[in-house]
């Protein structure tokens, strides 16, 4: 019994890290190439092959280590990588066109 729950946390941890590797691979397939230079990274190739191995190496090869380095890799990519190309491609902050005074609701007017 204690096997078997080990076993499905195993599971879960393993898709957990190819649901990663696959969302960063994503991300890093619809950012602009000009974005990776401007923000200063490594070229978009180089990250596209390092995710591309590492979801191939989630998804048929059955090794710990491998798929540890993975996703190093993956959140490497999402906390720093991502980000930083964001805010150089105008993808940063949740503000979309409004003005300094709008609520979460609307426009403030300071209650007239």
């Amino acid at each position: 019994m204690l096997l078997t729950g080990f076993g499905t946390l195993v599971g879960l941890l393993y898709l957990a890290m190819l649901v990663l590797a696959v969302i960063a691979l994503f991300f890093a397939v619809t950012a602009r190439e000009d974005a990776y230079r401007a923000a200063d990274k490594q070229k978009k190739s180089f990250w596209l092959i390092i995710l591309g191995i590492t979801v191939a190496v989630n998804l048929f090869v059955p090794m710990l280590f491998l798929q540890l380095a993975g996703a190093v890799a993956s959140i490497v990519f999402m906390v720093d990588v991502r980000p930083a190309i964001k805010a150089v491609s105008g993808g940063g902050g949740g503000r979309r066109g409004g003005s300094s005074s709008d609520g979460p609701y609307g426009p403030y007017n300071g209650g007239r």
